[in-house]
This record gives C-alpha cells, structure tokens and sequence, in this order.
C-alpha cells in the first residue's frame, strides 16, 4: 500500500502537507513541507507508561509512519529525552508529552511519527 493510500490528507510530493502539531497542547512542532516521508517499522515507547518502568523496561508499539527531518533545528518545538539504546525520544517541547517519534543518534535524522501528531494548519 502507497503512502498516499495511508494517509491521503497529509501527505503530497512526499512531504507533510500541513503543520504537524502536539495532539495535546496543539503546539507546533514542525512547518508544513519541511519533513519527508518515510516508511520504517520501528519500536516507540507508549505514550503512557506504569510509573514504575525504567528506559530497557518500556512497554512499546511498532510504528510504521514518520516524517523524516534530517536536520533537528528545522523543528519549531521538540524536546528530546535521554539517550536510550543508540535513540533520543522526542517529545512536545511545551507539554513534554510523548514520544511521539526519535532521534537517531547514529544518523542524526529525527523521525516524527504520524500516527502520534495532529496535521492541521492552526
């Protein structure tokens, strides 16, 4: 199934087609056009945790969808946890909820994933 067959309304050209902000706070987080697609199975911690998890002992959720942003500071607001396994979790920089994607500390590409933002212009 095509990107565009998973989510039609937010992507085009292979790019965010909207703001991507915080499900919570409405925050934005990052400019329409400025992350590329990018399709990759991967392990991310929910989003709500037993308060008595520590990081190696996380309950996780494979996430498939995410937009690519290849240099960090082109986020408008991110916040990233401590290192874990060779990734940085990011989170709202105004809320701190999350994660809602990770930064790769080998590549240094950040992946914000789809389904744990919100695509709308305000």
């Amino acid at each position: 199934m095509t990107e565009e067959a998973v989510f039609p309304d937010q992507i085009v050209d292979g790019k965010n087609k909207t703001n991507v902000r915080c499900q919570f706070c409405n925050s934005l987080m990052l400019k329409a056009q400025e992350g590329s697609y990018n399709e990759q199975e991967v392990d991310v911690p929910l989003m709500m945790q037993k308060q008595d998890r520590t990081a190696e002992d996380l309950n996780t959720e494979s996430l498939k969808h995410f937009w690519l942003v290849k240099d960090m500071m082109t986020f408008e607001n991110i916040g990233f946890s401590h290192s874990v396994n060779g990734k940085k979790f990011l989170v709202c920089a105004d809320c701190e909820r999350g994660p809602v994607g990770y930064h790769d500390l080998t590549t240094q590409h950040c992946f914000l994933a789809l389904k744990r933002v919100l695509h709308k212009d305000s």
